[in-house]
C-alpha cells in the first residue's frame, strides 16, 4: 500500500519521535516533508474499519484521512507538512501512536467528504437543539450567531461540496411543515439528497444570505445574491435565489462551474450536416441567429460555444445578459439592471454605438428589444439571441406575434436552432437492449432499423447513482431561412407549413428525428427523447 522504502523516518515517529522531527534530527518542515512516505490514493483503498477511529468533524477540519492500522499504529494521510500538528493532536485524542503519510490534498478532501458526510450529518443538532424558528422579533445578532455556528457552517460547506462532486447544476433547500429537503438537480432531474433537522433551516438560510451578501434580517421579500467558493481547487460561482414560502424561506442555488460549462462547438452534440450548417451560419457577416427551447435546454451554452468559435483578435464581440452567467475572455459582457433602467432594449441601443461586429442578446422578450436587434442586423451586425418556443419554425411566428413587421423579420433572420438536452446512457453500465415494438413505433423506428442499430440502456451503477444515465447531450433542429421561408414570413404562413417545407426541401431533422438517431447510435433511450421532445403524431 505504502512505499516501504520511504518509511524509515515514520517508524521512528511511531515509537515516540516528535512528528516535526525527521530521524536524522532535522526539522521536517525544513525538508518540506521529503522524509515522509507517499501514498497514491487513486490506487489505494482506505480501510473502512479504521475510519471509525477518527471523529468526522476532526477529519474534515484538519483534512486528515485514516488509511490503515499497522501493528497498533494508525496510518493517516495528510496533504502537506502543515498537517503534522494535527497528527500530534490526533495521537493525544486517540491515545495511540499515529504515523503520517503524504497524499494528494484534493483526493484527501474528496475521500473525507465521501466517507464522513453521513457521520457528520448524523452528528448535526436535531430538533431538541437550541435552534429556534424565526419570527418577526428575532434579533439580528441572534441570526448572525446562529449562522456562524460550526455545525451550520459545516452543513452548508458539505451541501456545496457534495453538489459539485455529484455534478449538480442546482441545489434546492425546501422547507415543509415538519421537514426540510435538500435536493440536487443532476442531469436535468431532481434527486433527494439529505434532510437536515427542521430547526436548522433558519440558520442555514441565514448562512447563505451572509455568503451571498444579502440582508439577513429581511425575511418577507425575495432576495438574490451571488457566492464565490473554492471547492477542490476550482473556483465555483453560485447564483442564489431566496423566496419566502408558508413554511419558511426557500433557497435555490444555480452552480456556475466554468470548467464544465464552457464547451466548444464540437462538444454540444450536434452531428453531421447540422453541425456543418450551423458552423457555416455563424460565420456569416450579418443577420440574426436565434436559439430556441425551454428554460434549462442549454441555449446559453450553445451561444457561448458559438461566440468562442468565431472569436478573433480582430472581432469586437459584445453581449447583454440577464444574468451574466460565465465570464468569457476577450468578450465584453453587460449585466442587465432593470432597477436602474438598464434593460435589454436600453443596453442594446448603447451597444450598437460601441462599434461591435457581433452582438449577443441574452433573450428577446419584447417588441422593443426585437426591433433594435433587427435594425442592428440590418445595419451590418451579426446578432445572436434566444427565444422560448417549442420548435425552430415557431421562432419566426413568435417574432411576428411580438409586433415585428413581417418584411423586417424576413430580411434579418438567417437561421434558427431549436434544442433540448437528453441524459446519455452511462458509459460504465450501458448494455445492448432491444425495446418493445410499441416503444420503437413511438419514435418512428422500424424493426429493421432497430436490428441494425446499437440500442443501449444503462443498468445502473455507482458512477451514475443507479439511474443508468450520466451526463447530457443535445438534440438539435436546424432551420435555415431560405427565400421560400422569407416569402412565407411576409405572407404570415403558419409555423407548421414552414416546418414541413424545411423537412421536405432542406433535409431538416426535427428534434424527434435527431433523438431517433441518438437512440439508434446508443447514446440515449426512447423514454429520454420522448420526455424532452413533443411527439408529432398528436
Amino acid at each position: 500500500m505504502i512505499d516501504k522504502a520511504a518509511t524509515e523516518g515514520s517508524e521512528a515517529q511511531a515509537v515516540g519521535l516528535g512528528p516535526h522531527e525527521s530521524p536524522n534530527g532535522k526539522n521536517g518542515s525544513n525538508g518540506v516533508g521529503a522524509w515522509l512516505p507517499k501514498v497514491d490514493l487513486a490506487e489505494t483503498v482506505p480501510n473502512n474499519s479504521v475510519a471509525k477511529l477518527i471523529p468526522g468533524e476532526f477529519a474534515l477540519k484538519h483534512q486528515v484521512l485514516p488509511i490503515d492500522e499497522e501493528d497498533g499504529v494508525l496510518v493517516v494521510a495528510i496533504g502537506s507538512v502543515a498537517g503534522l500538528k494535527a497528527i500530534d493532536d490526533l495521537s493525544v485524542l486517540l491515545g495511540q501512536p499515529v504515523r503520517a503519510v503524504l497524499a494528494d490534498p484534493a483526493i484527501i478532501r474528496e475521500r473525507i467528504e465521501e466517507r464522513f458526510i453521513e457521520e457528520i450529518m448524523k452528528g448535526l443538532p436535531g430538533d431538541e437543539s437550541g435552534y429556534t424558528e424565526l419570527d418577526e422579533s428575532t434579533d439580528l445578532a441572534d441570526l448572525q450567531k446562529m449562522a456562524g455556528e460550526t455545525a451550520v457552517v459545516q452543513m452548508v460547506n458539505l451541501v456545496f461540496a457534495q453538489a459539485v462532486r455529484d455534478g449538480a447544476s442546482d441545489i434546492h433547500i425546501e422547507p415543509y411543515e415538519r421537514e426540510v429537503k435538500v435536493r440536487y438537480r443532476i442531469d436535468g432531474m431532481l434527486h433527494d439528497v439529505m434532510r437536515p433537522p427542521k430547526r436548522m433551516h433558519a440558520a442555514i438560510v441565514s448562512r447563505l444570505k451572509i455568503l451571498g451578501e444579502m440582508n439577513i434580517a429581511e425575511r418577507r421579500l425575495p432576495q438574490d445574491g451571488r457566492i464565490k467558493i473554492q471547492i477542490a481547487g476550482r473556483q465555483i460561482d453560485v447564483r442564489v435565489s431566496i423566496v419566502p414560502t408558508v413554511y419558511g424561506e426557500r433557497a435555490v442555488m444555480r452552480i456556475l462551474d466554468k470548467s464544465t460549462a464552457m464547451l466548444g462547438l464540437t462538444d454540444l452534440g450536434m452531428t453531421g450536416d447540422t453541425f456543418e450548417k450551423f458552423r457555416r451560419l455563424i460565420a456569416q457577416p450579418h443577420g440574426i441567429i436565434l436559439v430556441t427551447g425551454p428554460t434549462g435546454s442549454g441555449k446559453s451554452t450553445t451561444l457561448y460555444a458559438a461566440l468562442q468559435e468565431i472569436y478573433s483578435p480582430t472581432t469586437n464581440i459584445l453581449t447583454i445578459e440577464d444574468p451574466v452567467e460565465y465570464q468569457v475572455p476577450g468578450i465584453g459582457q453587460i449585466q442587465v439592471r432593470p432597477n436602474i433602467g438598464l434593460t435589454f432594449a436600453s443596453g442594446l441601443r448603447s451597444i450598437v454605438r460601441q462599434d461591435p461586429d457581433v452582438i449577443m442578446v441574452g433573450e428577446i422578450r419584447d417588441h422593443e428589444t426585437a426591433e433594435i436587434s433587427i435594425h442592428a442586423a440590418l445595419t451590418g451586425h451579426l446578432v445572436f439571441s434566444t427565444l422560448h418556443t417549442n420548435d425552430a419554425a415557431g421562432a419566426v411566428t413568435r417574432l411576428l406575434d411580438m409586433g415585428v413587421e413581417p418584411y423586417l423579420a424576413a430580411s434579418s433572420l438567417i437561421g434558427v436552432v431549436a434544442q433540448r438536452l437528453v441524459r446519455q446512457n452511462c458509459a460504465n453500465c450501458a448494455v445492448k437492449h432491444m425495446e418493445p415494438e410499441d416503444a420503437l413505433r413511438s419514435l418512428g423506428i422500424t424493426l429493421e432499423e432497430a436490428k441494425n442499430g446499437n440500442l443501449m440502456r444503462g443498468e445502473g451503477c455507482d458512477k451514475c447513482q443507479g439511474t443508468g444515465y450520466r451526463r447530457r447531450t443535445g438534440l438539435f433542429e436546424f432551420l435555415l431561412i431560405d427565400e421560400t421561408i422569407r416569402r412565407m414570413t411576409v405572407d404570415r404562413a403558419s409555423a407548421s407549413v414552414m416546418k414541413q417545407h424545411a423537412v421536405d426541401n432542406q433535409g431538416m431533422r426535427t428534434l424527434l428525428g435527431d433523438g431517433k438517431n441518438a437512440v439508434l447510435a446508443g447514446k440515449t433511450t426512447i423514454e429520454e427523447v420522448l420526455r424532452v421532445a413533443q411527439r408529432e403524431d398528436f
